[in-house]
């Protein structure tokens, strides 16, 4: 900081070698100050010369540095001495001339003729510039300029109210949504509107802090004559619009179709000739009037199977039983429809010390579980994730009924209105059987010629069709069956 000097009386002097002082002429402009560095500098010194009408001192004993502010123009002398050999320790000479501001405003217009909106004047023996300029680099131009001649000019610039209308320009065209707006007040840039969303409102603040220009620091702000309000230079007041109310969900129409095929064939063949005698003697006792009476003996034999037997028979069975569901789902929820017969069988049950029969029962039939999820909005693809369960009674044994089951878990895309199979299980069994007695066979024939021959042969397929039918409500299609079935209301 500097100091004035006051040079009243002797100053003390340090007790320490000089140099010895040599002459130096400094040029000075009224307005224009200039430091000079004295290392050599004593602490205590005594300051003489006609440098006082023309030329003020202050002296930083900090960096020891010496700053002459020129008055008025004149010639002077300025000698810095010891106290006690009064011995100099720097001499000056001191030249100071009249400035010519018009040729410091010529100078300054010749620096800054390329930023428009500024003007370039001599106001009170100093140079002003002013205006108002659109860039906020334009202003650290102007700010380095003008610093480069101290006292003899000054910047009036202020940032234009038209640059901060550009700027929200730019920025409501960056975002490019004709629902949000940007507007300048005041050095702040307020964001209004309706954003889709919270991504969009955030995309629309970046935006504009991307195009805020630098601050610039006022003099009185910086000089503490007035205070600055604290506040963000982008103000966000976009609002975001509220979801919009989902639609209901859309509802699948799931039709599946059981399809078993079964086909037999038997064929068979035997010829048998076994003649077997019977023993038919007997004793017989008679009396009548009419008749003699007395005793008889009749030996009798009978020969049974005595003609020759030829059996063929050639049989063709075919079966096809065929069952559909039909269930409506809601999309993404699962299904689940069940069509099942029980089956009832003896069995017995300890009671006591004994058994008392009882009545159980197995569960014969369909169980299907299908969730459906429509694959998009626009999209006619339907993902199914598909169980399906088929039991079937087969015959009634002493053990109990003897059932059939097939199962299909899988999961598949079908497109809404076509069908796909999606499982199928075959099956086949055939048997034959050669010179097979029958049950009523005779044990003790008298002779015996048996040939036989018998094939069976059993085919069955089991297969299961899927059709997803995308509807745009529950109640599609109830006409249609109304009328099948002549509902009325």
């Amino acid at each position: 900081m500097f100091r004035k000097l006051i040079f009243v009386g002797f100053a003390l002097l340090l007790a320490m070698p000089l140099k010895a002082a040599q002459l130096r002429n400094i040029p000075l402009s009224v307005g224009i100050i200039h430091d000079e560095v004295l290392p050599d500098m004593p602490e205590h010194f005594k300051i003489t010369g006609t440098y006082r009408p023309y030329v003020r001192l202050e002296y930083n004993s900090i960096n020891k540095t010496l700053r002459f502010i020129p008055k008025r123009a004149g010639f002077g002398t300025l000698e810095i001495l010891e106290r006690n050999t009064r011995r100099p320790v720097y001499k000056f000479t001191v030249d100071v001339r009249q400035t010519d501001l018009k040729k410091v405003a010529r100078e300054i217009k010749g620096l800054l003729n390329q930023i428009e909106g500024i003007t370039v004047t001599v106001i009170n023996n100093k140079v002003i510039v002013d205006g108002q300029i659109l860039l906020p680099a334009d202003m650290e131009r102007i700010h380095d300029v003008v610093k480069q001649y101290g006292g003899l000019a000054a910047s009036l610039v202020r940032l234009s109210p038209e640059a901060q209308v550009k700027i929200a320009q730019f920025i409501e065209r960056a975002i490019n949504d004709p629902e949000i707006h940007v507007k300048a007040v005041n050095g702040k840039y307020l964001l209004e509107g309706v954003a889709q969303d919270q991504k969009e409102k955030d995309r629309a603040e970046i935006l504009a802090k991307t195009y805020v220009p630098d601050v610039i620091v006022d003099e009185a702000v910086a000089d503490k004559k007035v205070q600055q309000r604290v506040s963000q230079v982008v103000i966000n007041l976009i609002t975001v619009k509220p979801p919009p109310t989902p639609e209901p969900a859309k509802t699948i129409q799931i039709v599946v179709h059981y399809v078993e095929l079964q086909k037999d064939y038997t064929k068979g063949f035997r010829f048998q000739w076994t003649p077997s005698i019977g023993d038919g003697s007997a004793i017989n006792f008679t009396t009548g009037q009419n008749s003699p009476s007395g005793l008889g003996t009749v030996i009798s034999g009978t020969i049974t199977n005595l003609i020759p037997k030829l059996n063929w028979a050639k049989e063709h069975g075919h079966a096809r039983v065929l069952q559909s569901t039909s269930i409506i789902v809601e999309d993404g929820h699962p299904g689940t429809l069940n069509s099942t017969e029980n089956v009832p069988y003896q069995t017995t049950a300890p009671v006591g010390t004994g058994f008392m029969p009882t009545t159980s029962f197995v569960p014969v039939g369909i169980n299907t579980t299908v969730t459906p999820s429509i694959i998009g909005a626009e999209s006619d693809s339907v993902n199914l994730t598909l169980k399906f369960s088929v039991s079937d009674l087969v015959s009634n044994t002493q053990a109990g009924p003897m059932t059939d089951q097939n199962e299909v878990d899988t999961v598949v895309v079908v497109r809404s209105g076509q069908s796909a199979a999606i499982g199928g299980l075959i099956t086949s069994h055939s048997d034959t059987a050669y010179n097979r007695e029958p049950a009523d066979a005779n044990g003790n024939p008298i002779l015996s010629l048996y040939a036989s021959k018998d094939f069976n042969k059993n085919q069955s397929q089991f297969v299961v069709f899927v059709t997803p039918i995308i509807k745009t409500s529950a109640s599609a299609g109830a006409n249609r069956i109304k009328r099948k079935f002549r509902l009325r209301e």
